[in-house]
């Protein structure tokens, strides 16, 4: 029974400390503090240390703005009111190369369909709070929808790039096209 008890223990005290949302405890004093940029350097536990320290809020606040901010740029469209984004640049481009004025041959171009890399949150529970209001809830760990955050904006940084080159080489097959076609006409 003594072991039984002992395994639960250790169990759910491995489990405690692999749970990287589990709040601790951070002790943020140092002696002789002097502020440096966005930190400080001092004295803790007799090292020389630069700390930095920021609000958790406005950290996840600044990296969901930033995301959404980037999709936006690359993706546009409905979610977005409608900005064009790269996306819809390529797509201009491609349906402009295939348009008979611009010396196409009258055929739409394949452009790739928009995939957001967001996703459109749901609430996890919908209820009564204080038997006030209806509200909807969903909860995810503080450190798992910045990890998440920051993935979306790696992927989107990368398509950012991806869709900058696309744009720029339609352009320029467009560009080509138009100066074939009036060399052509002459």
């Amino acid at each position: 029974m003594r072991l039984v008890l002992l395994a639960f223990l250790g169990l759910s005290l491995i489990s405690c400390a692999s749970n990287k949302n589990k709040a601790e405890k951070i002790d943020t004093e140092i002696e002789m503090p002097a502020p440096v940029g966005s930190g400080q350097i001092g004295v803790k536990d007799g090292d020389m240390v630069y700390q930095r320290k920021v609000q958790m809020n406005e950290e996840l606040r600044t990296l969901e703005n930033d995301v959404y901010d980037l999709e936006a740029k690359v993706f546009g469209g409905p979610r977005y009111l409608d900005n064009r984004g790269l996306y819809g640049v390529l797509r201009d481009c491609r349906i402009q190369m295939g348009d008979v004025k611009s010396g196409g041959d009258g055929k739409m171009r394949w452009t790739e369909s928009r995939v957001y890399v967001t996703s459109e949150e749901d609430f996890s529970k919908i209820g009564i709070e204080n038997k006030k209001s209806i509200v909807g809830v969903t909860e995810e760990g503080l450190r798992d929808r910045i990890e998440r955050f920051k993935g979306y904006k790696a992927t989107l940084l990368n398509r950012q790039d991806e869709y900058e080159t696309k744009v720029k080489v339609c352009q320029l097959e467009l560009s080509q096209q138009k100066a074939n076609s009036k060399s052509e006409g002459n």
